[in-house]
């Protein structure tokens, strides 16, 4: 039997699950931490300075400080950056940077294998900014807030 009130479960029952989206979304994309060399002045950095670090449109954050970024070759932690910061699949990021490449504007920058490559090279580099898997070892390094 319906009540008067039946017909508003439905949409109750969407915008509530709705509202949920953005809160399930976020702890997925917690997968994964932004590390930098301790050269690098900053605590944190924005989405918008890692889209334009990592796609070659910028060298240096907010601050001024310039930055090498580095790059996992491959793999979930990889893919979920691209989406998450870069909002582009692995193979329009890339042809992206066969463009600045092929036009001399810039060089890729280095791709490594592991999470524990990208922490030996960002440890070891001046200015290096990178990223891995959240659970993974990260000493020599420190982690920038993403804001």
């Amino acid at each position: 039997m319906k009540t008067n009130g039946d017909h508003l479960l439905k949409p109750i029952s969407i915008l509530l699950f709705g509202s949920l989206i953005p809160l399930l979304c976020t702890h997925a994309h917690a997968q994964l931490v932004v590390i930098a060399n301790s050269s690098v002045a900053a605590t944190s950095v924005s989405r918008a300075e890692l889209r334009d670090v990592f796609t070659g449109a910028s060298s240096s954050l907010s601050g001024g400080a310039q930055v090498r970024p580095v790059l996992l070759r491959q793999g979930a932690v990889h893919t979920e950056f691209l989406s998450l910061y870069i909002d582009k699949s692995d193979s329009a990021f890339r042809a992206g940077w066969r463009s600045i490449l092929f036009s001399g504007q810039g060089v890729m920058p280095r791709t490594l294998d592991s999470d524990a490559a990208v922490v030996e090279y960002v440890a070891h580099t001046a200015g290096a900014i990178g990223y891995i898997g959240k659970a993974a070892p990260h000493e020599g390094v420190k982690i920038l807030g993403v804001r």
